[in-house]
């Protein structure tokens, strides 16, 4: 599961890229509670998403040159610079050389070999966000490629994320989590877009889940607030209820009431 002991391989940061950052602001403000605090004028706009005064996101407004609407997830690195030779070595790209953000940390954006962008954070004073898996905040991701085993042999090469089958309605789910950490520290799936109607026609992607009180009615706020719904409210035994969903913008997401662990 995503914790906020952020160890390497690790998701530890989540931002959003919008056309329209007041708009953004506005509807997940709405929809999770959120207030965005703009940056000052050294962060080019860049701002954070905070729930209760804690950070679930970071966000700025970007152009089409910029790419669509979209969340960008980030793991953890204490290297970014042998981090993105080893992404270029594993046949990805870079996308954005790495870069030192004041003293928060050092970053780069990459894509894998499907073409997917991530980012790469290596902690400074900032060592990831200050909450997940509460309502609210990321609990999740799912990884949607074209070629799930190539997938995995690029983010172990990359980062050393290591993979496990897990049973899955009659078939297996491959499971990410950080090196050496054990299934019990797994933090996404990775699925062939294909065997799934709501991305089949799509780009490959990583997709954000935000932990939620109540699915079915997050999914009517956000159809009240501008958004639309990718997928509807689904209960998955043993995991919760579960929609896809985008903002005004068109930037995706999925939320999810998990069901509470077995003790």
């Amino acid at each position: 599961m995503l914790t906020t002991r952020y160890v390497t391989g690790a998701p530890n940061w989540i931002d959003l890229g919008t056309p329209d950052i007041e708009g953004a602001s506005s509807f997940y403000g709405g929809l999770f509670d959120w207030r965005f605090q703009p940056g000052g004028p050294e962060t080019g706009g860049y701002g954070l998403f905070q729930l209760d005064g804690r950070t679930v996101a970071g966000g700025m407004q970007t152009g089409e040159e910029q790419g669509p609407p979209s969340w960008t997830v980030y793991f953890r690195t204490p290297d970014v610079d042998a981090t993105a030779k080893a992404a270029e070595q594993a046949h990805g790209s870079v996308l954005m050389q790495p870069m030192d953000v004041l003293d928060l940390g050092r970053m780069a954006l990459l894509a894998d070999k499907a073409g997917v962008p991530f980012g790469l954070w290596q902690p400074g004073t900032t060592k990831g966000l200050d909450v997940v898996q509460e309502p609210g905040s990321l609990c999740w991701l799912e990884l949607y490629t074209t070629d799930v085993p190539a997938a995995a042999g690029f983010y172990n090469a990359t980062l050393g994320l290591e993979t496990f089958a897990v049973d899955f309605f009659g078939g297996t789910y491959t499971t990410f989590n950080p090196a050496g950490q054990g299934e019990d520290a797994m933090f996404a799936g990775v699925v062939d877009k294909a065997d799934d109607p709501a991305e089949a026609a799509g780009p490959a992607y990583w997709l954000p889940y935000f932990e939620v009180t109540d699915t079915d009615a997050t999914v009517a706020k956000a159809q009240e607030l501008g958004g639309t719904v990718r997928m509807p409210a689904t209960h998955l035994p043993d995991i919760g209820r579960v929609a896809k969903l985008a903002d005004p913008y068109g930037a995706r997401f999925a939320v999810i009431k998990s069901e509470p662990a077995e003790s």
